[in-house]
């Protein structure tokens, strides 16, 4: 299977704190891997701009060598020679007027303009406000304003407020990059694709749905972030929301931006409020010379969850009395995302107990190894009666599609690409933030109102034992977390 390549239309991007973690680690390798591609024509252009006084060559320079360490490039490699001849920078003060003119002078007449806001939220209104003012953004130039979009409802109401003051809603793309994975994507295709599948999808033949995102790391390094933040607003109001809302949403009437959105958007507002006994908080504690979260957040009286899980319901048609299980963490056993939908079992079995066939599961893993494993039942091979055995119908993206499945486009690269295209589907929309918060918001308000403190839980486990207890109770059982 070999993948179509489509080039995008010349394009100048200009890339708002280009002297940044995110743009080297993820913005300037993801754009080199996409020239090296053939899909970002040669005459297009990337304009470095921050606080950094330097010129054209010494943005290269720094451009090189994170290309080099992120996209495992050699630093001669002439393709990367290439690509840094559409690099450019203007140092820019965002809350000032230096900077802004040269780089309307960058800026060219026919081509799409994009401008990726890779900064703190609290600089978005300032560069906005200055990229109309000095007539730098038009009213077909598209913004990129990367997470977190707000910390409440309040504020991302404001923020929302902010953007809009100067761009129309078809102009901001909220950059998700969960909805940018390949297998994320599928869902929809598994879904909408495929008559095996659809007919079965919801609560009359599906049990439950556990959706886990598990990180073997800590809060080391950004603890002071991290600890404003917490697991409920860094992962589940919007990459968890994300997927829960893509596994939920009835079909759009088509593969839209809008039509898709509107689809999340009912799935949101159908969400019914989480009681405080399905959900559990938890800590990582410290294990000998091991840190734990307080050392780590530096905040010895923190009350910051890392690792929560919770019991959801939503209210509609589709889903009413399937129970949705959420769960994400830092320091767990292993580093891994996944779906999984698990099926009712047969309303009856014609076989001996000894033999009685187990749910069908669907689990699709986002990372590592994407790919999708439905189990099925099957009679165990041999003589000797009818012995059932479950097994697994296993489709990892690096086996099916060969080379290109090792070699599929990272998250951003992807998202990157259809900003530039002007496709919104895989982006949020303002009201699809605003919902997510409102139903966010009265969880995290009674947290804070009984003070109490989240669960302990050991570094490596798989999280604290009230998780286990708050699944146990309903006759279930988590799914181990393992790569």
């Amino acid at each position: 299977m070999v993948s179509r390549v489509i080039p995008v239309d010349d394009f100048d991007l200009v890339i708002f704190g280009a002297t940044g973690d995110l743009a080297h680690r993820k913005i300037l390798p993801g754009l080199f891997r996409r020239f090296v591609a053939g899909q970002i024509p040669e005459s297009s252009r990337i304009i470095g701009a921050a606080r950094t006084d330097q010129d054209d060559q010494a943005f290269r320079d720094q451009a090189c060598k994170a290309i080099s360490e992120f996209a495992g490039v050699k630093k001669n490699d002439p393709r990367l020679a290439q690509f840094l001849e559409l690099l450019g920078y203007t140092p820019i003060d965002a809350k000032g007027e230096g900077g802004w003119k040269e780089l309307k002078s960058r800026m060219r007449e026919g081509a799409v303009h994009a401008f990726y806001f890779s900064v703190a939220p609290s600089l978005f209104g300032d560069i906005a406000e200055r990229l109309a003012g000095h007539g730098i953004a038009d009213d077909d130039s598209r913004i990129v304003v990367e997470k977190p979009f707000g910390r409440d409802l309040e504020s991302a109401r404001a923020l929302n407020a902010t953007l809009a003051r100067h761009f129309d809603e078809h102009q901001i793309y909220r950059i998700d990059h969960y909805l940018g994975k390949e297998t994320v994507q599928n869902l929809m295709a598994v879904r909408f694709a495929n008559v095996l599948f659809e007919p079965l999808w919801n609560a009359q033949y599906v049990d439950h749905i556990q959706i886990t995102v598990a990180e073997t790391v800590g809060v080391a390094g950004r603890g002071s972030y991290y600890d404003k933040s917490g697991a409920i607003r860094d992962m589940v109001q919007n990459h968890m929301m994300q997927l829960l809302c893509l596994i939920a949403m009835e079909p759009p009437y088509h593969f839209d931006p809008d039509a898709v959105r509107d689809e999340k958007l009912k799935v949101i507002r159908a969400l019914e409020p989480v009681e405080p006994g399905d959900i559990v908080r938890g800590q990582y504690q410290a294990d000998g010379d091991v840190p734990g979260y307080l050392e780590d957040s530096e905040n010895p009286d923190s009350r910051t969850e890392s690792y929560v899980a919770m019991k959801v319901r939503i209210s509609n048609w589709r889903w009413q009395g399937t129970p949705i299980y959420l769960r994400t963490g830092k320091k767990l056993r292993a580093r891994t995302s996944e779906i999984a939908i698990t099926f009712k079992e047969p309303p009856h079995s014609i076989f001996d107990d000894t033999g009685a066939p187990k749910a069908n599961q669907l689990v699709i893993r986002l990372q590592p190894n994407e790919g999708m494993n439905l189990k099925v039942m099957i009679k165990e091979p041999g003589p000797g009666g009818m012995r059932l055995v479950q097994v697994p119908l296993d489709m990892s993206f690096a086996d099916a599609l060969g080379t290109e499945g090792q070699d599929m486009p990272d998250a951003y690269e992807r998202l990157i690409m259809d900003v530039i295209r002007g496709n919104q589907t895989l982006f949020m929309r303002g009201d699809e933030v605003e919902a997510a918060w409102a139903w966010t918001d009265p969880i995290i308000n009674a947290w804070e109102d009984s003070k109490q403190a989240p669960e302990p839980y050991d570094a490596g486990s798989s999280g604290p034992d009230e998780a286990l207890r708050l699944m146990h109770r309903d006759n279930r059982r988590w799914r181990e977390i393992r790569s």
